[in-house]
């Protein structure tokens, strides 16, 4: 690796919501990130570069600085050939559901 650049592989990530996407926003500055959500809408906000949750920082990110990410709804577009998967389950996780 040359000093300043860093190989770039594709990360997926598993769930839009603050530590999903906080951790995709930050992952794709430097990286391919595929987040993963069952939520259609925060999928279509997340490709249209705004935020989906409540959060001025990762809005100022979307709509402003160069990200290579990308939303899906379909699990299997996000998890082929990535080299990672972060899984960002909702804390009041139901193990039933």
């Amino acid at each position: 690796l040359q000093k300043g650049r860093y190989f770039q592989m594709k990360i997926a990530v598993a769930g839009i919501g603050y530590v999903g996407l906080s951790l995709s926003v930050l992952l794709a500055q430097k990286h391919e990130v595929v987040a993963f959500d069952i939520d259609d809408e925060k999928v279509k906000k997340v490709n249209q570069k705004t935020s989906p949750i409540l959060d001025n920082k990762i809005d100022e990110y979307l709509s402003n600085k160069p990200l290579n990410l990308k939303a899906t709804s379909k699990s299997q577009d996000a998890y082929d050939k990535a080299k990672y998967l972060i899984v960002a389950t909702p804390t009041n996780y139901d193990s039933d559901k």
